[in-house]
């Protein structure tokens, strides 16, 4: 699967988890040369709190655009190290 912002593919792996329709790649599969940091927070009701990174891409910015669980809740102890991206990020096979 890929994850492509802007024509430019952010993320690239073949392990991505599919949870309530969104996939989530490995964190490693994440160009950190497209990042920028957030301070955006959010509480999701049986994840945990999600934090965010911002895309930057050729001079563009898609503010908050990648989110993860830094410590996810038990029953989705599998989203531990990964991420997932809002709509606006192409994701292909």
């Amino acid at each position: 699967m890929k994850a492509i912002w802007n024509g430019v593919t952010v993320a690239e792996s073949d392990d991505t988890l599919l949870v309530d329709g969104e996939h989530y790649f490995p964190a490693a599969s994440l160009r950190s040369d497209c990042l920028l940091g957030s301070n955006r927070r959010s509480m999701h009701s049986g994840r945990g709190e999600a934090r965010y990174h911002t895309l930057f891409v050729d001079g563009n910015v898609l503010n908050d655009a990648v989110w993860f669980y830094p410590e996810p809740d038990e029953a989705v102890a599998g989203l531990k190290g990964r991420v997932a991206f809002i709509r606006g990020v192409r994701i292909e096979a």
